[in-house]
């Protein structure tokens, strides 16, 4: 009787305390941004809920990984500066790390459908960190390129298996958001592991990079063994064709493919040829060139999942969204060449962003989504294919251009590329209706 008379009194105090309510008179606008500052707050939190622990698990080890991979940014420092290689044949061993990516990925596809995800990217990542302490006992130009092209190879083996994995651990209404936390691992590993290499070099020296880098591909297989061991790890979807069809031969999925490459081929130039174009035309520092990248990665740690969990919410067609995600990316080019102020390149990236942000989970839900029909590792492989092509020829694609035509003509190029993409997924929304 006495908690139902003081009840609402003790609610009113405590909400008062948590919301810092003004009396009447004072300044309300910190309680309206307080209100504000906690809705954004819960609703973010939100947007990660429903995930399986397994999914969680992924992202761990993904981040480890990636977090791990620092010898990739300084690869072409360690081959000019300590073992003495000529800046030409760094640009072969470049090309043997493209080639062997795009048939590690290719194969681990294929190993995927045969021995399963978790015994290909146990192997993968193991063998990768035994690799990664090898290559530095190369110091022949000759096998430094068959030692990249093989450690490529093993490692991106590890993507398909990955990415089938994901599907597995995920239930079906959460397979984009589960894709937008495994990018948001890749992101914050892409963000740290560079930092980390630094201090690595400074420190230990390029030969401690290679211990550190196959240290923690070794403990991420560790982590692996025990936290996602088949005996353990809970399979959500399970779901296998018995008359799997030919990724090969399924048409209307190679349209799709085909429209990813030239995604891709759009999408990497913002980590190439943008950053000679903000240095070269608009004078910026290496410094602000930084700021303006790590706007992006900040852009997508932030709102990335939320939106994605937003716009899941709606009745459109996931490839409805793609088609947006890379008109906006089309966009961003665009723009360069009507405007002179410094201030588009801001605007450009954060089309760029918002583009990448859409286009890049509803694109790989598709993928997952239509591997149904066949062997999902050769499905995910051929996806994850779709953007070693593009970086296989693309960055050289925007060098060549740039250097014989310019600037404005090469953004006019890439734009027409984007719109040929935005094509292709029309005619193919047209005609067929992929599983939503």
């Amino acid at each position: 009787m006495v908690y139902q008379k003081l009840g609402p009194v003790l609610l009113y105090l405590n909400w008062k305390s948590n919301f810092n309510i003004k009396k009447p008179g004072e300044n309300s606008s910190g309680f309206f941004i307080s209100i504000k500052m906690r809705k954004l707050y819960i609703n973010y939190i939100d947007s990660f809920k429903g995930l399986s622990k397994e999914v969680w698990w992924l992202a761990l080890i993904t981040l480890i990984n990636r977090a791990g991979t620092m010898v990739i940014p300084f690869l072409s420092l360690y081959l000019t500066q300590d073992v003495g290689i000529t800046p030409k044949n760094v640009g072969v061993i470049m090309t043997c790390f493209g080639l062997g990516s795009f048939i590690g990925t290719w194969f681990g596809g294929k190993l995927t459908d045969v021995f399963g995800y978790y015994k290909i990217m146990l192997f993968s990542l193991f063998t990768t960190g035994i690799l990664f302490v090898g290559l530095q006992f190369l110091q022949d130009y000759y096998t430094i390129c068959a030692g990249i092209f093989l450690l490529m190879i093993v490692a991106d083996s590890f993507r398909p298996a990955a990415f089938v994995a994901l599907i597995a651990y995920s239930k079906p209404e959460n397979k984009t958001r589960s894709v937008t936390l495994i990018r948001l691992a890749i992101n914050l590993g892409f963000s740290a592991g560079p930092a980390l290499g630094g201090i690595t070099i400074t420190s230990l020296g390029y030969s401690g990079l290679f211990w550190v880098d196959g240290s923690t591909c070794v403990l991420a297989s560790i982590l692996l063994l025990f936290v996602l061991h088949p005996k353990k790890a809970k399979v959500m979807d399970n779901t296998k064709n018995k008359n799997p069809k030919s990724a090969y031969k399924d048409v209307k999925y190679l349209v799709f493919i085909a429209s990813m490459v030239l995604f891709g081929f759009c999408f990497v130039q913002y980590f190439s040829t943008i950053p000679i174009f903000y240095n070269d035309i608009f004078k910026l520092s290496e410094f602000k060139i930084g700021l303006l990248l790590a706007m992006n990665g900040f852009l997508i740690f932030a709102f990335e999942m939320p939106l994605i969990k937003y716009l899941e919410s709606k009745s459109y067609a996931k490839i409805s969204y793609v088609i947006f995600g890379l008109m906006l990316v089309g966009l961003s080019f665009i723009i360069l060449n009507l405007f002179s102020w410094s201030g588009i390149l801001v605007i450009g990236m954060l089309l760029m962003t918002i583009g990448e942000m859409i286009a890049f989970p509803f694109s790989n839900a598709i993928a997952m989504e239509r591997s149904k029909r066949g062997n999902r590792g050769e499905y995910m492989a051929l996806y994850s294919i779709a953007f070693s092509i593009s970086h296989i020829f693309a960055h050289n694609f925007g060098m060549q251009s740039i250097a014989n035509y310019g600037y404005n003509t090469t953004w006019n190029i890439i734009t027409i590329i984007s719109v040929v993409g935005v094509l292709l997924l029309l005619i193919l929304k047209r005609i067929t209706k992929l599983k939503q």
